[in-house]
């Protein structure tokens, strides 16, 4: 593994999640519960760590402002933009592969 400082290791990691996001973002025809069932995190997942790290950090930051983050509009705009009926089967699915703090 190549020697990085602190701050190239920050930064490099910043410029993924962000374009983590922005792809995220684009591929709104993916849904949360597709996203748990094969990689075991959603974008409310990962709105969450975002808050989480802002707190920890000593910055408040409600729920809803890390959702709109990651979502890029607020959650309930994204919902009734984008978010689809899921599926008996991808239900199922969630309910086995659902991780413990969802």
């Amino acid at each position: 593994m190549p020697e990085l400082s602190d701050e190239q290791r920050r930064d490099f990691e910043a410029a993924a999640f962000r374009r983590l996001v922005e792809h995220l973002r684009e591929r709104s025809d993916v849904q949360n519960i597709d996203l748990m069932n094969l990689a075991g995190f959603c974008r409310n997942c990962l709105s969450n760590w975002y808050r989480e790290a802002a707190e920890a950090s000593g910055a408040e930051l409600s729920k809803e402002a890390s959702r709109e983050i990651v979502y890029g509009m607020p959650y309930a705009e994204w919902q009734a933009r984008h978010q689809t009926e899921a599926s008996d089967a991808k239900k199922a699915a969630f309910e086995v592969n659902r991780p413990k703090d969802h």
